[in-house]
């Protein structure tokens, strides 16, 4: 069972930076993948940046070069900072992790945490 909690949310004009955090807690293994989601209004939720517990990133091309993720294994903790930032990228973002072991994928997610971007 792991339990997301999703930080850093907030108000900002377009061309400023957030920081957002997210700890994982409760008993459980190192989760395989811990990442971020968002859901702009009236859109589906969408990929925004995953890492792996072997350092792998992926990112939507639409943050590229805007956005980066870091993650702490030993902490269970995963950040993004946003950096540049457009109305675009107004969303709820939704922390993101994923266990996986022989014959088991669980998903987990936060509740997410506002960030508006204003022009």
């Amino acid at each position: 069972q792991v339990q997301l909690a999703e930080s850093g949310g907030g108000l900002v004009q377009a061309g400023g930076s957030l920081r957002l955090s997210c700890a994982a807690s409760g008993s459980f293994r190192s989760p395989n993948v811990m990442g971020w989601y968002r859901q702009g209004p009236g859109k589906q939720r969408e990929l925004v940046a995953t890492l792996t517990s072997a350092r792998s990133t992926n990112y939507a091309d639409s943050v590229k070069g805007r956005f980066t993720i870091t993650r702490d294994n030993a902490k269970n903790t995963v950040d993004l900072q946003m950096n540049s930032l457009k109305p675009e990228d107004t969303a709820v973002y939704y922390c993101y992790a994923l266990l996986t072991s022989y014959g088991y994928r669980q998903s987990y997610w936060g509740q997410g945490t506002q960030v508006t971007v204003s022009s």
